[in-house]
């Protein structure tokens, strides 16, 4: 069986572990604990799912560092007669992308094995992947796009909502036949486990895609303290002259297409011509038609919090992007500087 490494065990890395425990065994799979790894080490992980149940619960390996997880792992190989060491197939990082020290990149060095490990990236932003690619040149990288509500309710503990699908594929796009081969067998396992894989032969489409959504709501919520919804109803008759570009649905709606509308010039200036106004108009009915609060993006629930956010990944990336394209960004640009400013006074807090 496969030996599974997840770095992250928060909403998002708990579920995909079950995903993965159903796969392969729970004893196959290894997570990594931070704020969450005492009640782990003692009583697994729950998920409360309205697609898959309730009550779902599962007691994989846990350890509250990397090197933990590969001396367990070692002392495996030092309890079975003959073979070769085993190592892991897969390390599954599904941290938050904010910059640290070392970086997780960095830090899962010791559970990567070269040309054999595949990095999976499930996180949220743009040009995350290039780090892991500098430092693992021979080892398969798998960006992937979760659309995927869950929250952390207690310890351990997440709460699912009803949609679920991770979008796979390598990176880059042209990688060698053995890194697709890896993307394969990852979406293979995710299939097995019960959830929804979906391989993708460019799967930076599906990245430029939902960060028209991340890149707008996610630091517009923070910064105003207000859910999706909320935001459009606080900022309907506003007489910006914006309530025409929103469809009549008023001056916020109107402000978050024009943004929306940067984003897709970036990406199309990287080579996604589909990225485009048809596109953000379906985004942007998508949050209109919702009932009253709306959502509550990620960023919002740090600010809740007085957590960092991951503005770098999937705003500033964005806008480091489009300067290189000579694409003109003025509001995302405002956007990034003052959730960054935002997100730098959490720190030490």
């Amino acid at each position: 069986m496969p030996k599974i490494l997840l770095f992250g065990a928060g909403s998002l890395g708990i579920p995909y572990a079950w995903v993965l425990s159903n796969a392969i065994g729970q004893d196959n799979v290894t997570a990594v604990c931070r704020s969450n790894y005492a009640e782990a080490s003692r009583n697994g992980f729950t998920v409360h799912s309205k697609l898959w149940g309730e009550n779902l619960h599962f007691k994989p390996r846990v350890a509250n560092s990397v090197t933990e997880a590969v001396e367990q792992l070692a002392g495996d190989s030092d309890n079975e007669s003959g073979g070769e060491k085993p190592v892991f197939d897969y390390v599954v990082i599904a941290a938050k992308a904010i910059p640290t020290t070392p970086s997780t990149a960095q830090l899962i060095a010791p559970a990567v094995t070269e040309r054999i490990t595949a990095i999976v990236l499930i996180q949220n932003g743009i040009a995350i992947e290039e780090e892991y690619a500098t430092l693992y040149p021979n080892n398969p990288i798998l960006s992937t796009v979760a659309y995927f509500p869950a929250t952390q309710v207690s310890p351990g503990v997440i709460q699912h909502r009803e949609i679920e699908t991770l979008n796979v594929g390598t990176y880059p796009a042209d990688a060698e036949a053995a890194h697709k081969r890896a993307a394969e067998l990852f979406v293979d396992l995710l299939t097995k486990g019960g959830a929804t894989g979906k391989l993708h032969d460019d799967v930076q489409r599906e990245r430029w895609g939902k960060l028209l959504v991340n890149a707008v709501w996610n630091p517009t919520c923070a910064l105003t303290r207000l859910r999706d919804r909320q935001f459009i109803e606080a900022n309907r008759s506003l007489d910006l002259g914006l309530d025409s570009v929103g469809g009549g649905m008023g001056d916020g709606l109107g402000f978050i297409k024009e943004v929306m509308l940067e984003i897709a010039a970036v990406a199309q200036a990287c080579g996604y011509a589909d990225v485009n106004e048809e596109l953000v108009d379906f985004q942007i009915h998508r949050a209109a038609v919702r009932d009253l609060p709306g959502v509550q993006p990620s960023m919002l629930a740090d600010v809740n919090e007085a957590k960092s956010m991951e503005v770098d990944a999937i705003v500033g990336n964005a806008v480091r992007l489009a300067r290189r394209k000579g694409v003109n960004v003025p509001m995302l640009k405002t956007i990034y500087l003052l959730a960054n400013g935002l997100s730098e006074g959490f720190k030490g807090k």
